[in-house]
């Protein structure tokens, strides 16, 4: 496709309209905070700019300069020739709202478990009753940050093998100000906490199974593999938290997991267990809750 020469594109209205088509005429993939190719204009061409990023109306005849110009023909090249999703392109990622940096040592942060903490559904009662919660495989931190937003009285440690997602997590634990109720640990799973016990436990942990793995689009294969890939039927690290979690569950403890498309496996392995699937407005059956007594 002929790209508009740069005098045509003079608004940020233009540069938007230009995205969509190069987008769309690329057949991108998507799933890093939007679902097509118009979404994923706005948001890059707001992020590019710093503007905020709820709504493009009032920016569209705005003009950029020179050098605003210039970055964002560049991101929308890169997006279309590396196939590198917009949040790496950008440095930045949005949950509810929050916002995140985001770069190649760690997943873009998205999650159906922060839709359940952002909005208040959890089987639990008083939020503020959660003092301990554990995020188990935590990236860059974004769970974390949100639960300490849903649970205002809680303490919160974090763990990941990673350390190059540790030093991403720390800087958006710094960016909100949550380093004095955030701890982060280096280890495998529960490895690093020794007996320490947790209201709630939750993870998004790698769930991608092996043909899944096979099937990746260009835009996931910029992520880091071992924050994907799980083994055979995308539960390895799920079998071992289902093993551990309860030795770090207080009494009346939860576990709040995430598995992806795992679930039929999970029930041919734990046909006892009395798994509750807590879905959202984009998922079905790819998060699940089990209290320790369950357990």
């Amino acid at each position: 496709m002929t790209r508009p020469t740069k005098p045509s594109l003079a608004t940020l209205g233009d540069f938007f309209r230009f995205a969509i088509r190069r987008f769309r005429a690329a057949r991108l993939t998507y799933g890093h905070g939007t679902t097509n190719a118009v979404d994923e204009a706005a948001f890059l061409v707001l992020e590019a700019l710093r503007l905020p990023i709820h709504s493009l109306d009032p920016w569209l005849d705005l003009k950029p300069t020179a050098a605003e110009r210039a970055r964002l023909l560049t991101l929308i090249d890169a997006r279309v020739a590396l196939r590198m999703p917009a949040p790496y392109l950008v440095g930045a990622a949005y949950m509810h709202g929050v916002r995140f940096h985001a770069d190649r040592r760690a997943l873009i942060p998205r999650s159906f478990i922060g839709d359940l903490l952002a909005g208040g559904t959890l089987p639990i009662g008083d939020p503020r009753g959660i003092r301990r919660v554990l995020d188990l495989c935590t990236g860059s931190g974004c769970l974390a940050v949100l639960a300490a937003f849903a649970f205002p009285r809680a303490r919160i440690d974090a763990v990941d093998l990673s350390p190059g997602a540790l030093a991403l997590a720390r800087r958006n634990v710094a960016t909100h100000r949550l380093a004095d109720r955030i701890t982060l640990y280096r280890g495998d799973l529960f490895q690093p906490l020794g007996r320490n016990r947790y209201d709630l436990i939750l993870s998004n942990p790698p769930y991608v199974d092996a043909r899944g793995m096979a099937k990746l689009p260009p835009e996931y294969r910029h992520e880091p593999r071992m924050a994907l890939a799980a083994g055979r039927d995308g539960l390895d690290l799920v079998h071992r938290i289902l093993a551990e979690a309860p030795k770090h569950l207080t009494k009346n403890g939860s576990l709040l997991c995430e598995i992806g498309r795992g679930r039929k496996s999970l029930e041919t392995a734990y046909p006892r267990l009395p798994f509750l699937w807590l879905d959202t407005e984009q998922s079905e059956g790819e998060v699940f809750w089990i209290s320790r007594d369950d357990l």
